[in-house]
């Protein structure tokens, strides 16, 4: 059974970019920890509050999530209403 969970792990992908939540007005950034072992790869969220623009304006917090994790994070607010943004903020 662990071998089965080890193999699912290892086969997904970790979420990157930013999501957009225009009613609370938050952003957050989901990005791969450069430092994790590929087989114990890691995902860093920061969470910003957004300006009236829509960009980040000040850090909330930032957490450190195993890929699973990262994933679940990433489907639940995507099915909440959260959106892609494709923008590269500086």
């Amino acid at each position: 059974m662990f071998g089965l969970v080890f193999i699912v792990a290892a086969l997904l992908t970790p979420p990157t970019g930013w999501l957009f939540n225009k009613k609370s007005g938050l952003l957050i950034f989901f990005e791969s920890y450069k430092k994790s072992e590929s087989n114990n790869l890691k995902v860093y969220t920061h969470l910003f509050y957004a300006n009236e623009l829509g960009e980040p304006a000040q850090i909330k917090n930032s957490r450190l999530h195993s890929i699973e994790c990262a994933c679940e994070t990433w489907n639940e607010l995507i099915s909440g209403g959260w959106r892609i943004v494709t923008n590269k903020f500086q």
